[in-house]
């Protein structure tokens, strides 16, 4: 009877550690390490953008397979796809709300000649740009005036990611008050009073593999509507 009673113990026991081990390998488990969800653009203080100062992470990106059955066939929605297999935290809305504040930082830093709030948030070939036309004001006395009125769209319109290297474009339909004086204070460009549509076309890159979820601009043209 006792070894009746045991060999049913133990049937139950191996049971049940057949059912937890299923369980364990389809719920997985966690580390205490998985990465927080983060704002894309990690928006800091007064709307800027942070300096880029973190170290990239040892190792590579993650491979990824271009036979996925999910895989969008849409080209931008493909680009988006992989950006968010490479990096877990990438949320295409807060990204977009992130680029939406980080276009008026830089729009009103640019106007403004503002060069410390400029210098982490461009490529050094896009501040080197800047730079020339800032500098070129300056000489002349201009000033040039800039209030962002609102959007009217914005929208990704390509997505990529090449080996860790993420990238991003974005059509922004801005509206805007714009116009430019001399050093006298006469407008010379621009109305004062005329609210002007502009669709401005910019690129915004990151390294997947770093730490620092900045993104950088890369890219700029613009254009009346």
């Amino acid at each position: 009877m006792a070894d009746s009673q045991l060999l049913t113990i133990v049937i139950i026991a191996a049971i049940a550690g057949v059912v937890l081990f299923r369980l364990y390998t389809v719920l997985g488990r966690r580390t205490g390490s998985e990465r927080p969800p983060t704002d894309n653009f990690h928006l800091r203080t007064g709307g800027m953008l942070g300096p880029r100062e973190a170290e990239n992470t040892a190792g590579s990106a993650p491979k990824l397979s271009h036979a996925s059955p999910d895989r969008p066939s849409d080209p931008v929605a493909s680009g988006l796809f992989d950006i968010g297999l490479a990096d877990r935290s990438f949320d295409k809305d807060n990204f977009v709300k992130g680029a939406k504040s980080a276009y008026e930082t830089i729009l009103l830093a640019f106007a403004a000649g503002d060069r410390a709030n400029l210098t982490p948030l461009l490529a050094p070939d896009v501040m080197a740009a800047f730079e020339a036309v800032m500098k070129r004001r300056e000489l002349v006395g201009e000033k040039s005036n800039v209030t962002l009125v609102g959007f009217s769209d914005v929208k990704i319109i390509a997505a990529t990611l090449k080996i860790s290297i993420a990238e991003i474009t974005l059509a922004f339909g801005a509206r805007l008050l714009s116009f430019i004086t001399d050093k006298d204070g006469k407008v010379i460009e621009g109305d004062p009073k005329a609210v002007q549509d502009i669709t401005d076309v910019w690129t915004f890159t990151r390294d997947v593999r770093a730490r620092d979820p900045n993104w950088l601009l890369v890219a700029t043209s613009s254009q009346p509507l």
